[in-house]
């Protein structure tokens, strides 16, 4: 019995050493060490404890866990067993990095629309752009301001993502932009077609330039189109010319048996070149190397952050507490008109400043020991000139009337409003830009601006589409979000 007994043992204590035999000769596999010279002396057997040390595996602050460092008869592989191939250290130090995934990449991801049967004026557009490399980095370059907000919107709706860059065609990302049809803003809305979409406009405020109300606008313009006509790109010649031109068109082609697509119908010339110019973007943005052209990386984060408040304040002001110049705040936020950002007292204003100083900007704000207006209104007697009043405040009348928008050579009438500096000797504050805005460069086939829309294509009233509220709450005075986790609202 009892070497029935001793012999079950060795037998057990055969098969234990035989499984972790085989457990550790498959670690071993990783590791780079060569085994011992044939001509050295053969290595101890391995002991319980090197077998133990061998799984253990050692902690450690930041990293994988180390491979274990296994004895060196442990290190040959038995018989028959697989072996993982070794990549040396070299190989992986010296291996291309992963680019990171930008904007760009995700814009082409999204691209949906069909080429063009006829890509003649395609092709011309695309020599056009390439002819410019420096007006297609400065497009760029501005872009980045917007082009997140915009994206992540066309993306939610499910629109075709061609959509996001239809501001190249329009303004250049130009939110300044003003054509000479009065068109105005990133979007170009005429003023009738801004009202119909809840666009605002008035001496504070111009809804048409302020970056999320008109991109939402126009982005229910085009489905609104979209929906009528059953084609994006008859849904862009829409928003070019007008639905009231497309839908004659259509009709026309239609009483004599023609086809009703895009290329068949009779446009006017921009509205012809619109789509083309489109694609040309679009195939620029799919290779732009192979147009002998470069676009820098945007990532694909938030740029701004929206704050809400109710308060008052100068835009200068408003300027210094995001950390900004004053020009480079109002690219942000174009739809102020004067030098004091005021709507309504009892609507939230909202501001658009970099994300990383969102959180501050909103503190300054809300500093009670921090004056927020140095302008105030001015109501002008009869008579009084508008001279003596620049005079009084130390500003020139030229100066007096940029800040108003008045004409220089229009007289106001006794009785009339003014805005004027709070204390005299105020330092000024301008709000006109330099330069001439990048949609007024010419390009083929584009001899003038567009009218988005014509009045017979809005009388309408199913055609008003509100500025979409806000989904956030707000405290009683400032609040703010990042336009990637929260929907940005428009003001009322």
């Amino acid at each position: 019995m009892e070497k029935h007994v001793l012999k079950h043992c060795v037998n057990s204590g055969r098969l234990w050493l035989a499984c972790a035999w085989a457990a550790l000769s498959l670690a071993a596999m990783a590791d780079p060490e060569p085994p011992s010279s044939l001509g050295a002396d053969p290595p101890p057997a391995a002991t319980t404890q090197q077998v133990q040390a061998a799984f253990a595996q050692p902690e450690s602050s930041s990293g994988p866990p180390a491979a274990p460092a296994l004895p060196p008869q442990l290190a040959t592989p038995l018989p028959g067993a697989s072996t993982a191939q070794h990549i040396p250290e070299e190989s992986v130090q010296d291996a291309e990095p992963v680019e990171p995934f930008d904007l760009w990449d995700r814009i082409r991801d999204g691209f949906a629309l069909e080429p063009l049967p006829d890509d003649r004026l395609v092709n011309r557009h695309i020599a056009w752009f390439s002819a410019r490399p420096d007006y297609v980095e400065r497009t760029v370059e501005r872009s980045r301001l917007y082009l997140y907000y915009i994206v992540e919107e066309v993306q939610r709706r499910g629109m075709p993502m061609e959509i996001a860059l239809l501001p190249i065609v329009e303004s250049a990302f130009n939110p300044h932009a003003l054509s000479r049809s009065q068109a105005s803003g990133m979007w170009q809305f005429i003023p009738s077609t801004g009202r119909v979409f809840g666009l605002q406009q008035n001496w504070w405020y111009d809804g048409r330039k302020d970056v999320l109300a008109a991109t939402n606008s126009a982005l229910d313009y085009l489905q609104k189109l979209y929906d009528e006509f059953g084609s994006w790109e008859l849904a862009l010649a829409g928003y070019n010319c007008g639905e009231g031109k497309i839908r004659r068109e259509i009709a026309y082609n239609q009483a004599r048996g023609l086809p009703t697509d895009y290329q068949s119908l009779r446009l006017p010339d921009e509205t012809r070149n619109y789509v083309p110019k489109l694609l040309a973007a679009k195939a620029i943005v799919l290779n732009p190397e192979h147009y002998g052209l470069k676009l820098a990386s945007i990532p694909d984060e938030p740029y701004f952050a929206a704050v809400t408040t109710r308060k008052r304040l100068d835009t200068k002001l408003a300027a210094k507490f995001a950390e900004m110049s004053v020009d480079d705040f109002l690219m942000l936020n174009p739809a102020f008109n004067r030098p004091v950002i005021s709507l309504d007292f009892n609507k939230e204003k909202t501001i658009l400043v970099p994300t990383g100083v969102a959180n501050r900007f909103v503190a300054r704000l809300e500093d009670p020991n921090v004056k927020l207006v140095s302008w105030k209104t001015h109501h002008l007697r009869r008579g009084e000139a508008l001279e003596k009043v620049a005079n009084q405040f130390g500003l020139s009348s030229e100066e007096l009337k940029r800040v108003n928008g008045i004409a220089s050579n229009k007289k106001i009438a006794g009785g009339g409003v003014i805005l004027v500096p709070d204390k005299p000797g105020t330092p000024k504050t301008s709000l006109e830009l330099n330069g001439k805005p990048e949609s007024e460069i010419p390009s083929p086939g584009a001899p003038s601006r567009a009218k988005h829309g014509s009045k017979s294509g809005h009388k309408s009233k199913s055609g008003k589409t509100p500025a979409h509220k806000s989904s956030t709450n707000h405290s009683k005075s400032t609040s703010h979000h990042a336009t990637k986790k929260t929907k940005a609202h428009k003001p009322d």
